[in-house]
């Protein structure tokens, strides 16, 4: 149910788009609680998942209800709708597109009705066999499917849900969300760490590789499970575990249950320690501040310069910059001011804005950098333009020199599982040497931390983390390119017979 408009396309402010996690997702069973405003707090808490759209479902055990729009958290919510999700069970998204247009029929939790009910779903991730579960989908008889005249979804999350609502066993005869779960997990591929829920239960699963995170929390009077340990926190859960990679869980009036969809096959995404999550949060025992500051110590070994002063380039820099002033013995300090309001909005920048850009996010404090020889630290580059627009903003506020240090090896190669880089053509890395890069950019020197380097500041074995955005090596086997990508079931132009199976089926009316 959108409120207001509810479909308007949100834009970056001025500047460019680095590295977008695919969501956030939080799930509360609580009974005797205010469910809905838990989990909008916990979606608060997970709003840098991802900004483009909100959505709260809430069961009262009979009935699930709906909320969703394009918009941050506290855009999509107010006090009065929250007050109208009423119930003991509720699951909550912050969504940022990886598949699927930014549009309100592809917010999420997705919906279902079931042959028991009904079925509401948050996914975190991305999937590589989409056209695959496409063609299941179109299998379906029409009723399991249809989108009763309305705009379809077009996101791998509604193919999911579908799938899990139409699951019946040899005999025809409708299985339980519990059940379909089962049946259907295991032939899904990707990156998903899900929250969903029917009438009396709440689910929890995650990919077999543990890709993305997903955590449980406990309250006095219930369950949380949530994508960080930092929403856990927010809503005065105490941390219980990781959900483990192919691991169900299931959360009802006689308590937690947990099984095995599939065996567990270990690769974390490394970049939730560089840059995706927040560094209050903890991935796979290891806190994720202490990773970005170690990550700056080696940083600093592995690329010494002679300099008056350590800035970062707020706020993901930060923890870098710090643990690089330390190892180096250069002084940290604050040579850029951010504004802290800039964000998604429903104004629409003209281009002259546009160029002006990254002035409305960043401004240098030109007291503390003028005459010095400053090394900037960040944590990834992507196309390079922020970084051009930063040196040539610090040149122009005095700096003698400005060496550019980055707490992540260069990003050459695409993510399949949730985190939305540039196209490889667009990666600055590709094609260019890093003296090359450097000299575009602008800057005295450039050096990015070594992939060993990174690992061994997460403290995490090499072979249980995805590095695949730095080194090529995915977790999996992916299917042909033209069955990868986020408009894949929004174009009918892609090659090949599952792509046209992928778009008929998302569109039957």
């Amino acid at each position: 149910m959108p409120r207001g408009d509810g479909r308007l396309n949100h834009d970056l402010l001025p500047g460019e788009k680095g590295p977008q996690d695919a969501c956030g997702v939080f799930g509360v069973w609580a009974p005797g609680e205010e469910v809905a405003k838990l989990t909008y707090f916990g979606l608060y808490a997970l709003q840098h998942r991802g900004q483009e759209s909100a959505g709260i479902a809430v069961s009262n055990g009979s009935q699930i209800l709906v909320f969703k729009d394009m918009g941050l958290v506290s855009q999509v919510f107010d006090e009065t709708s929250l007050g109208s999700l009423q119930g003991h069970i509720a699951v909550g998204h912050a969504r940022y597109s990886t598949t699927g247009a930014s549009v309100w029929e592809n917010a999420q939790p997705t919906f279902r009705a079931t042959a028991h009910g009904s079925i509401a779903l948050g996914h975190n991730g991305n999937l590589v066999n989409t056209a695959k579960l496409a063609e299941m989908v179109a299998e379906l008889p029409d009723e399991n499917h249809s989108r009763n005249g309305r705009v379809a979804a077009t996101n791998d999350t509604d193919l999911l849900t579908a799938l899990l609502a139409a699951q019946v066993d040899e005999d025809g005869k409708p299985l339980t969300v519990e059940d379909a779960a089962h049946a259907v997990l295991p032939q899904v591929r990707g990156a998903f760490s899900l929250v969903f829920m029917d009438e009396q239960t709440l689910y929890a699963a995650r990919d077999p590789q543990g890709i993305r995170p997903l955590v449980l929390g406990r309250l006095e009077r219930g369950w949380v499970v949530a994508s960080e340990s930092a929403a856990l926190d927010i809503v005065g859960a105490s941390y219980v575990r990781e959900i483990e990679p192919g691991e169900f869980v299931a959360i009802d009036e006689n308590g937690l249950r947990t099984s095995r969809f599939a065996e567990a096959k270990p690769k974390g995404c490394v970049f939730e320690y560089v840059y995706l999550a927040r560094p209050d949060t903890d991935i796979a025992g290891r806190n994720v501040y202490l990773s970005r500051v170690e990550m700056g110590r080696r940083l600093a070994k592995e690329s010494p310069v002679e300099a008056d002063l350590v800035i970062p380039t707020p706020e993901s820099g930060t923890p870098a910059a710090i643990g690089y002033a330390e190892a180096s013995g250069i002084p940290f300090g604050a040579g850029l001011v951010k504004n802290a309001y800039v964000g998604r909005t429903f104004i629409q920048p003209s281009q002259t804005i546009r160029q002006l850009g990254i002035r409305l996010k960043l401004n240098p404090l030109k007291e503390v950098i003028k005459g010095k020889r400053l090394v900037v630290v960040d944590d990834s580059i992507v196309r390079g333009n922020t970084q051009r627009a930063l040196v040539r903003m610090l040149r122009e506020a005095g700096a003698a020199e400005v060496h550019i240090r980055i707490s992540s090896p260069p990003v050459k190669w695409p993510c399949f599982f949730g985190i939305d880089f540039a196209t490889r053509a667009e990666l600055i890395a590709n094609g260019m040497t890093i003296e090359e890069i450097g000299t575009s950019l602008g800057a005295d020197s450039l050096a990015y931390i070594s992939i060993d380097g990174m690992i061994e500041a997460t403290t995490i074995a090499k072979p249980n983390l995805c590095r695949a955005c730095f080194d090529g090596e995915y977790p999996m086997e992916l299917p042909d390119p033209e069955l990868l990508g986020k408009q894949l079931l929004e174009t009918e132009l892609a090659a090949g017979p599952a792509a046209t199976a992928a778009a008929d089926a998302i569109r039957r009316p």
